[in-house]
């Protein structure tokens, strides 16, 4: 069901469909949709968002069919809700629970194991979903007994931040990513991921590699099924990096759709096996919902 190789390599080459993959898009239950480059371009900060064509309307046409919708970024600028509040100010339907981030499923991990204290580095976006699931929160300062590390979005950090995170992973605290993607896709083009940053820097320090709790995780994966209620190959995840969305949808038996509005471009899978690339490869999300509504 995956798409014919592009004539082309350059980004925003057409692509002919697979009609029985185009066909299957009216079979789904469920849409995770990726943010930054998907949906929306923001600013080096996550600041500033700005719909990309297409990417209000196709929310609107699967909420109008009864199809379960929900956004999972790699992003922990915004908690949750927050982040869910700013897409609503720019045209977009969603709940407050429809927008999950690596530090919702890192709530999730955290109670499975039974951690109660967790050192975070990161802001209210990093910290908020491990507050509301119970755990105690503590800054990354001096040397205090905590069960985990997590890091999520931090540019503020400092040698002092690296310092404790360092301790505490050497005292045998568990150690959680929110990313490892190297950069995220901003209308300035690509931004630096702190995760990956800070981490390479504890890493290196303990000899201790993180546990990805974001994209394209298991754990990622795992949060966003029980969030809509719908089994995996129910599902189409749909994102713009060839390193997340993709392989976390094929890995847990979902259905894989590629945008080249990112980080992506038109040659990204062309060089992998069929059975690791995208069912589906399209130019935007306005191109998808064109799609979707052909099918229909």
């Amino acid at each position: 069901m995956r798409s014919d190789p592009a004539p082309d390599d350059a980004p925003g080459a057409a692509r002919a469909h697979d009609h029985a993959a185009v066909a299957h898009l009216r079979e789904l239950g469920a849409f995770l949709l990726d943010l930054d480059g998907t949906l929306v371009l923001g600013d080096r900060r996550n600041h500033g968002l700005v719909p990309l064509p297409g990417a209000v309307e196709l929310v609107d046409a699967l909420h109008e069919d009864g199809v379960a919708v929900a956004v999972l970024t790699n992003g922990t600028a915004r908690p949750p809700a927050a982040q869910a509040a700013v897409l609503r100010g720019i045209g977009f339907d969603l709940a407050d629970d429809a927008v999950l981030t690596p530090a919702s499923a890192a709530a999730e991990v955290c109670v499975r194991a039974g951690h109660t204290r967790v050192m975070v580095l990161g802001g209210e976006g990093v910290f908020a979903p491990l507050l509301e699931a119970g755990i105690e929160v503590l800054a990354p300062e001096g040397r205090p007994k905590v069960d985990a590390v997590f890091v999520g979005w931090f540019r503020e950090f400092g040698i002092d931040h690296l310092e404790a995170a360092a301790n505490a992973v050497s005292d045998g605290a568990a150690f959680y990513s929110a990313s490892q993607s190297l950069y995220f896709a901003t209308a300035d083009g690509r931004a630096l991921g702190t995760s990956r940053a800070i981490c390479a820097v504890v890493k290196d320090l303990t000899g201790v590699r993180p546990t990805v709790v974001g994209k394209p995780s298991p754990h990622a994966f795992r949060t966003a099924v029980h969030r809509l209620g719908v089994r995996p190959r129910e599902l189409a995840v749909v994102g713009d990096d060839p390193e997340l969305e993709v392989p976390m949808a094929l890995r847990g038996g979902a259905f894989a759709i590629a945008v080249n509005s990112g980080t992506g471009h038109a040659g990204s899978f062309d060089h992998l096996e069929a059975r690791r690339r995208p069912h589906l490869i399209v130019n935007g999300v306005d191109e998808l919902l064109q799609l979707y509504r052909s099918a229909g």
